[in-house]
């Protein structure tokens, strides 16, 4: 049993005890989790780094804008299975299967930084195709290009998870919430440059 947030756990499977330290930029909200402090400035802003020491979010769930993070990851990454299941090229299926990888990731991110355990079914269930691609987050989205396509409609859908954060935290009062928020949106804009990186380098 993690002896701190009470979840029973696999006997190999890493939880909450292991993260030492986590840290949050003053400037674009990125936080960050690790077994060391960090030495120097933010990664993505070089803004001034902060430790967060003792913050118990409790049920992490209760909150509006850690359901929507793990919502969005979770349709993400189906959206990508799917997609990766009727890909028409071995370069596309190649890059879908990475993209729905990545998902996947964010997803155990989410887990460890907030405690937001899923239950391993959620993310094995297949989701129904309509209700998904009739998602805001997925309107006008296309997967049938090439590549670079892939690429672009990629970030599509990483800026307007950014923005949906960042529009949340407009309008929201000055506290926990507020900041959750301003975290999550760094995380997705980590994301954006993360694609925008790769994209560049297909030239």
């Amino acid at each position: 049993m993690c002896p701190k947030c009470r979840r029973v756990v696999e006997e190999d499977e890493i939880c909450c005890a292991q993260v030492r330290y986590t840290w949050r930029c003053k400037s674009c909200f990125k936080l960050t989790s690790g077994f060391a402090v960090p030495y120097g400035k933010c990664f993505l802003c070089e803004g001034e780094l902060e430790l967060i020491q003792n913050r118990d979010l409790g049920d992490s769930m209760r909150f509006q804008a850690i359901r929507d993070a793990v919502q969005f990851e979770l349709d993400s990454f189906h959206f990508y299975k799917l997609a990766r299941d009727k890909a028409g090229t071995p370069e596309q299926r190649a890059l879908l299967e990475r993209l729905y990888e990545a998902e996947l990731d964010h997803l155990h991110e989410l887990e460890e930084k907030y405690h937001a355990h899923l239950d391993r079914e959620v993310v094995e269930l297949s989701a129904k195709e309509e209700t998904l691609l009739g998602n805001w987050l997925f309107r006008g989205i296309s997967v049938t290009g090439g590549v670079a396509d892939l690429y672009r409609a990629a970030l599509e859908m990483e800026r307007r998870t950014r923005d949906h954060f960042r529009t949340m935290a407009r309008s929201l009062p000055a506290g926990l919430e507020k900041d959750l928020c301003g975290e999550l949106a760094a995380e997705e804009e980590e994301h954006v440059a993360l694609l925008e990186g790769e994209l560049e380098q297909l030239g």
